[in-house]
């Protein structure tokens, strides 16, 4: 077996790092929320279940600096919301690889997910159980701050994306132990589901305090649009924690192994072919903002109102891109000092 050892691959992003005027305040509140969930050692742990992380790792991560940099324009109150659903999603993910796939315990993390589904109720006003770990304490507790009147539109279709979200773990689970790799005709989607890309839409509307025109939502070119801007998340998300997912995890859902084994390259080949693809996502996402939502724009006759939202809106989604681009290729969760590829 070779090992090659190769350059960090290089993620484009056309739109520059804006930063919240915030993040100090939020730095200085950052590990709060995590604390009274029971997430960090020392702090709060419900018995029998262990804290995810230490301080140190947990700081480490700097989710600060992510929220701070994919939400340049929100308001404090909106900014610490989504701060807390970062530190969750996170927090799902690092107890979900701990418990579940670096045991391969695929039972229990069917019964682990099976009861974060009571959770995530569509219903306002629905009796949720005891949560018995810092997980489902975060999600309990997210649910009564989420959905203000605002943003009440969103409880169904969040809380859908967040289901998906989990059962994509599971789903990542049972491929990776029987070494069943996701063709790359149907990744993209499942991707989007498996990185909770659905709820981005969500946070930059909660960040702008703008939605997309009714006229134009469930439009052709809206939808590519959507999907293009989820793409590019979760699919550079692949390039940036290969390392992790792939030789720490045992994962086979990660864009390098797809596309090897879609196309029966080596992974060193893989590797500029997923970034190529990656890019390209981010390409189609800036021919659609540039040329095709104008067009949209002008067929639709919507007034100067409504395209200030939209242009607001779109504002955010470019700063949630290039805020999300900066973690990958700067936090320490993804960084590394040497990138290696097995063949």
């Amino acid at each position: 077996m070779t090992v090659r050892t190769v350059e960090p691959p290089q993620l484009w992003m056309p739109h520059p790092l804006r930063v919240n005027p915030y993040l100090s305040s939020l730095h200085r509140e950052s590990e709060t929320w995590a604390r009274e969930m029971g997430m960090l050692e020392g702090y709060g742990e419900l018995p029998g279940h262990p804290a995810i992380w230490s301080r140190t790792k947990f700081h480490a991560m700097t989710v600060d600096q992510l929220t701070a940099w994919t939400l340049p324009d929100a308001p404090l109150p909106a900014l610490r919301l989504n701060h807390r659903f970062n530190i969750w999603a996170l927090a799902w993910d690092d107890h979900f690889a701990s418990a579940f796939k670096q045991t391969g315990d695929l039972p229990g993390a069917r019964l682990f997910t099976a009861r974060l589904h009571a959770f995530l109720r569509p219903e306002p006003d629905a009796r949720l159980p005891e949560p018995v770990n810092a997980v489902e304490r975060g999600i309990a507790d997210l649910q009564q701050h989420l959905f203000p009147p605002g943003l009440a539109h969103w409880r169904h279709d969040f809380n859908r994306a967040l289901a998906r979200y989990v059962d994509a773990g599971v789903e990542e689970l049972a491929n990776s132990r029987t070494g069943r790799v996701p063709h790359l005709i149907d990744y993209a989607p499942f991707r989007r589901e498996s990185f909770a890309a659905h709820t981005a839409p969500y946070s930059v509307e909660l960040a702008t305090g703008a939605r997309i025109p009714e006229q134009i939502r469930h439009s052709r070119t809206v939808r590519a649009l959507l999907d293009a801007f989820m793409d590019f998340m979760g699919l550079a998300n692949d390039i940036a924690s290969y390392e992790r997912e792939v030789h720490e995890e045992n994962d086979v859902n990660n864009l390098v192994v797809v596309v090897g084994a879609s196309l029966g390259i080596a992974l060193h080949d893989a590797v500029p072919a997923a970034l190529n693809l990656v890019n390209a996502r981010l390409r189609d996402f800036e021919h659609l903002r540039r040329n095709e939502v104008p067009l949209l724009v002008r067929r639709a006759g919507l007034d100067p109102a409504e395209q200030a939202e939209l242009e607001a809106w779109l504002r955010g989604a470019c700063g949630f891109l290039s805020g999300i681009h900066a973690w990958y290729t700067g936090a320490p969760r993804y960084t590394a000092s040497d990138v290696s590829f097995q063949e």
